[in-house]
């Protein structure tokens, strides 16, 4: 994110904010865990390809899980390339089928986290690294499924009062209800630094 909690443009376009060094600390990351998730939102605005590239770490990639309550995901969307094992999650209402991905009905209107994490663990995950949007992370943190938050800040100040933050969906209404993390670590990046945190329950 920019110093300014900013995760894109105010017009929602996506904005890079990784220097070299975060985005090499990003794919060896990704080389590590059983699955990436995103929300469709993700997969709306950027597109991207959630897969390790092999100038910047080995191994293989790990299964590609995306929150898409309503099957919004667009045919031609990068995650359905078939380059990578994919997961769809959507409510239980949506019929939608996607080429090169699996489906997973998982939650009345809107897909159950805690039942999906449980589905995962069926099939052998055990470590996933959520990359947003920030409403995904929003319901993560605040519903306690999050163990670390890990957040490189870059050397730049975006603003707008519509740009999307780290943090999304309704938020807290007072300071008692706020998420409470614990800072463990803080690196230099380049010019950005990197806070990891661990998520206090």
């Amino acid at each position: 994110m920019s110093v300014d909690g900013k995760i894109a443009l105010p017009d929602g376009q996506a904005a890079r904010l990784s220097n070299d060094e975060d985005v090499w600390r990003v794919h060896q990351l990704r080389s590590k865990v059983d699955a990436i998730l995103v929300g469709v939102g993700t997969v709306l605005a950027d597109d991207p390809k959630l897969t390790i590239k092999p100038e910047f770490a080995k191994g293989r990639n790990p299964l590609r899980v995306v929150l898409d309550s309503h099957g919004k995901t667009p045919v031609g969307a990068h995650v359905l390339d078939g380059s990578a094992p994919t997961v769809i999650v959507t409510s239980d209402r949506s019929e939608r089928v996607f080429p090169h991905a699996e489906v997973l009905r998982c939650g009345k209107d809107d897909v159950d986290l805690t039942r999906l994490l449980d589905r995962l663990a069926e099939r052998g995950v055990r470590t996933v690294l959520v990359e947003g949007g920030s409403t995904v992370v929003w319901s993560f943190l605040h519903q306690g499924l999050a163990d670390e938050l890990k957040v490189f800040i870059a050397s730049r100040v975006l603003g707008g009062r519509s740009s999307p933050t780290l943090v999304g969906g309704p938020g807290v209404i007072s300071l008692d209800d706020s998420i409470r993390i614990r800072l463990d670590r803080a690196e230099r990046l380049g010019d950005g630094v990197l806070l990891e945190y661990a998520v206090i329950r």
